[in-house]
Formats: structure tokens, sequence, C-alpha cells
């Protein structure tokens, strides 16, 4: 199968246009047609996926479909923004049927679920990558950025954290227990906060998706904002299925662990008052903004270095 007819048959269905207000012209052609409306501005991100590094290998294919396009759109969730389009760049060793029907079916659900029109992209042939850009608007202004935190502020955090990188643990698990099984759900179909976003535009001073550690994430929070912050461990969520099998270390991966795609937000008091009951009971209040830089958990400096706080590609994942 050549790669005009792989395209054609497993990637032009994706194509969907009726999903974005804004995309004119989607694969077939040279280019891409986006038309952004007056007063809207567009916003876009783009992760790539390598495998053995960001997903294990012999993945299942649907699994990857989904959780490469999740991955992408949780981007979108943490500016606030309105998702409308993506591409994809698609390197895989050959052009195995069975794998592209899986992998284009994963991807179809996460389009359908989080309304991302396929606008193109390219295939070629190599180590299994994905590469993919996610296109978003939001009224002009109005994206929440990292650098909006103010002292004083409230933390907060969206769901529970540490499920999927404790998951990583349970991988190879052909019958897993309902807890086990709970936790993998969380790693293989990660559902980007896309909803919660638009809602906190409001009201957030500052947000971030926790795709490498919440300490971590929270970390470029603070460093785009020049702000410290001070949190509480009790504080932070956990789901019953995490507590249940990793005990008192089941704070540990909520803090560390990344691959949740919650949101981390920042709330000005007054801001959080008057936000809605709707936004205020998806969240967890876990901290406080301060002026003096630096990150204290219950207390005791986490900004020093000492302590490894996330996933960073160029060291080993802590």
């Amino acid at each position: 199968m050549g790669e005009f007819e792989l395209i054609r048959r497993y990637f032009l269905p994706l194509a969907g246009q009726q999903k974005s207000r804004s995309l004119i012209l989607g694969p077939g052609d040279d280019c891409a047609i986006q038309r952004i409306p007056a007063g809207r501005d567009l916003v876009f991100s783009m992760d790539t996926l390598v495998e053995g590094v960001h997903f294990p290998e012999n993945y299942r294919p649907d699994h990857l479909g989904w959780r490469a396009l999740a991955v992408a759109a949780s981007d979108l969730a943490a500016m606030g923004a309105d998702p409308e389009c993506f591409t994809l760049a698609l390197t895989i060793p050959v052009a195995d049927e069975q794998w592209l029907s899986g992998f284009a079916e994963g991807l179809r659900r996460a389009s359908d679920a989080f309304g991302l029109a396929l606008a193109g992209g390219d295939t070629t042939s190599g180590p299994l990558t994905l590469t993919l850009q996610v296109h978003g608007t939001v009224e002009e202004g109005a994206a929440i950025r990292r650098t909006g935190a103010q002292p004083g502020d409230l933390v907060a955090v969206s769901g529970t954290l540490g499920d999927a990188g404790a998951a990583l643990d349970y991988l190879s698990e052909l019958n897993p227990s309902p807890d086990v099984a709970g936790l993998l759900d969380r790693y293989h179909r990660p559902c980007p906060r896309l909803d919660l976003g638009r809602a906190a535009r409001s009201f957030a001073s500052a947000a971030i998706d926790v795709s490498d550690g919440l300490l971590a994430d929270l970390g470029h929070i603070l460093d785009a904002s020049g702000v410290g912050a001070r949190l509480d461990s009790t504080r932070v969520p956990v789901s019953a299925c995490l507590f249940r099998l990793k005990g008192d270390a089941a704070v540990t991966y909520a803090l560390r662990s990344g691959d949740d795609y919650e949101l981390c937000l920042t709330f000005p008091e007054e801001s959080w008052r008057r936000a809605p009951e709707a936004l205020r009971c998806q969240l967890s209040v876990i901290g406080r903004i301060e002026s003096e830089p630096g990150l204290y958990l219950d207390g005791i400096d986490c900004s020093s270095g000492a302590t490894p706080s996330g996933f960073d590609h160029f060291r080993r994942k802590s």
C-alpha cells in the first residue's frame, strides 16, 4: 500500500470539516485553509510522541490514536481555547493495515470526542513517531496564560492526580484488578479538560496542563509569573484506586508523576468566589501563590533542584 492510498483509506475519513467552524479546506490539497473570524485569536500547539519514550513499544494502536490527540488537545484546554482542527505527521516502520486500522479508529474516536477535525499532515517511513499540531481559537486577548499568577491567588487542580503515572507499574498485567484497571484507563484514555478550560477563562489568572507532574508544571507557572507558592500535600486529590494500591505513596505519585492531563490553575480570591459552583466543584484548592519565589510543599522547599519534581526529556524520569 502506497502513501496516498494509505492516506485515502485511513485518514481522509477523519477530515470531518463540520467539526470546525474555521477549517475551510482540509486534506487533499497542498495546504489546508483555516479562516479565523474577526475578534478571535488563533492558539496552536505541537506535540511529538516517540515509541519507547512517550509510549511503550508494541503499544495498542487504538490506545495510541486516542492518547496522541488527547495529549495535544490538553494544551488547548490549558489556554481555555475552543478546539478547531489538527494536523498529523505519522512516521511508521511499515504500512501494516491492521495497525493502521486500529490507530485510525482510536484517532477518530478522539477527534469526535474533542471536536477536532483533521486538517492535513504527512506520512513517512521510519521509527514509530507521531507529531500532532492542534489549533483552537479564543476571543481576542482571552487566552489563559502562564504569566498571570499574582501573590494571594489560590492554586487549584482538577480531578485526581497520579493515576496515569502509577499505571506505568501495571502496563504488562493481563488480568488487572478493578483498581488497576481504573489506573490503566486513565493512562490509555486521558480526557483533556477542554470544557473546564473554557469555563475558567473569565476567572483564572494562570493555567497549565499537568503533563510532566504537578510540582514540575506548577513550577512553570511560578517561573513565568515571577512568584512562588506554598502547597498543602493533604489537599492534593488522589483517587480511591490509587490510595488502595499505593497507600501513603499515592500523594508522591500525585505530585511527581505525569500523564494525567488535568489542569492546574490559579485564581484571585474574588474571582474564585464569583466562579459558578459548576466550575469550583471540579477543582481542589491545594495552596496559595506568594510574592517570594520558591515552591514549598508542607513548608519544605521543592524548588532548589535537590528534589526532582517531574519528567524531563533530557533527564531520567523521577
